[in-house]
């Protein structure tokens, strides 16, 4: 188990230390005023319109980094700052949460697997490492000679496979944010919504905001992979 605590210990920095790096980033590109003048709301209606969708809304949603694109009732969520700011962080932002909308609109294959897999992990990540001790804690041996194995095996097994689901859909997560990202930017300079130096910033805020996926996506493969050698690496 020191294993475990040292591989949590090291996700967990990481984790801390990309996330701190993103605050202070959104932090200081949230000094650079657009000089269009326009919010965080307004970027997000036009890149809407520019992409001829209609039927989405732009709402404002307490908290802090809580943006989000929510693809079951068609909206736009921008946390407080986001929605009512004029800077370049806040057009990142907005920018990138459209960029959902239209991965949407026209049926991106990654959004379509990731949210047929939301109800799945939803499930799934709650008992998977539950599952994965508890079938230690009984017993996961097998017998490769005999073919046999005990109850706890299964248990674990079906805990591994559970959290095989969880690390699935945060890798199909990095190519949706990633590709949202990039049309973010595209529209951002194509539609010259930007100066050169606000599209800088917007760029180096949402590069930053992707790493916390691939932070996520990394720790969650690695904890699969540590508790996949747990199972199976005492097999006889």
């Amino acid at each position: 188990m020191i294993g475990f605590y040292i591989l949590i210990g090291a996700i967990s920095l990481i984790s801390w230390l990309v996330s701190n790096k993103l605050k202070s980033k959104f932090k200081k590109y949230s000094q650079i005023q657009l000089r269009n003048g326009m919010s965080g709301a307004e970027i997000a209606e036009k890149m809407l319109a520019d992409n001829g969708i209609f039927d989405v809304k732009v709402i404002s949603t307490p908290g802090r980094l809580t943006d989000h694109y929510n693809p079951v009732d068609k909206t736009v969520n921008l946390s407080e700052a986001v929605f009512n700011q004029r800077n370049a962080a806040s057009a990142a932002v907005a920018a990138h949460e459209c960029g959902h909308a239209v991965q949407h609109a026209q049926a991106y294959s990654y959004l379509k697997m990731r949210s047929q897999l939301v109800p799945i992990v939803s499930v799934t990540s709650k008992f998977s490492q539950w599952l994965v001790i508890g079938g230690i804690i009984l017993g996961a041996t097998y017998d490769s000679a005999t073919g046999s194995a005990g109850i706890g095996f299964y248990i674990a097994i079906t805990g591994l496979i559970f959290m095989g689901f969880a690390t699935l859909f945060s890798f199909i997560t990095l190519p949706v944010e990633y590709d949202a990202s990039n049309r973010a930017l595209a529209w951002l300079k194509s539609k010259n919504m930007v100066s050169q130096q606000e599209l800088a910033g917007a760029t180096d805020a949402l590069k930053w905001a992707a790493r916390t996926y691939l932070v996520a996506a990394l720790g969650s493969l690695a904890m699969l992979l540590y508790w996949g050698m747990q199972v199976l690496g005492g097999r006889d």
